[in-house]
């Protein structure tokens, strides 16, 4: 990949609001399935641990997500802010998709984050877990409506 590395403001240290736009920012751009997009707002030597997948770098970033959405299928994420302090933040979210035999599934999870001074994330710790659901228990469907997003949007329902 050679795109050149561009600051993702907001920047440490966070506060409430920060927070909230970095957190709103990630779900907006895992939402455009587009692995190169997302990639860009790690570092270039970014660690991850995603479930049992342990990443590093760019590269391997885009790889994986490739194949993720190319087995997660009509994926839509929401995320919400859990907690931060310094450089750190901690995020819970879920997801819906569909795999190629149409059986839809609900991952729930929780994210460590962690952002060098440029606002770019140089570690991900993401632990998620997969429950099975019919198509008529989709909660979530695209992009989160306008009228959802920002500081005074409704919590994650905890089933």
């Amino acid at each position: 990949m050679t795109a050149v590395t561009q600051p993702r403001p907001p920047f440490p240290p966070f506060d409430e609001e920060s927070a909230r736009q970095k957190v709103q920012a990630a779900e907006d751009a895992w939402n455009t399935r587009d692995p190169e997009r997302v990639a860009l707002a790690y570092t270039e030597d970014s660690v991850w641990r995603n479930r049992d997948t342990f990443l590093a770098g760019r590269a391997e970033i885009v790889e994986f997500l490739r194949k993720k959405w190319a087995r997660e299928l009509d994926y839509a994420l929401r995320k919400e802010l859990w907690s931060y302090s310094g450089n750190r933040i901690a995020v819970r979210f879920q997801y819906e998709c569909r795999d190629a035999s149409g059986q839809w599934w609900r991952s729930y999870g929780n994210e460590l984050w962690e952002f060098d001074e440029a606002g770019l994330m140089r570690r991900r710790e993401a632990g998620i877990h997969d429950v099975p659901i019919t198509e008529g228990e989709r909660r979530i469907v695209g992009p989160r409506p306008e009228a959802e997003r920002g500081a005074g949007r409704p919590s994650l329902p905890v089933r």
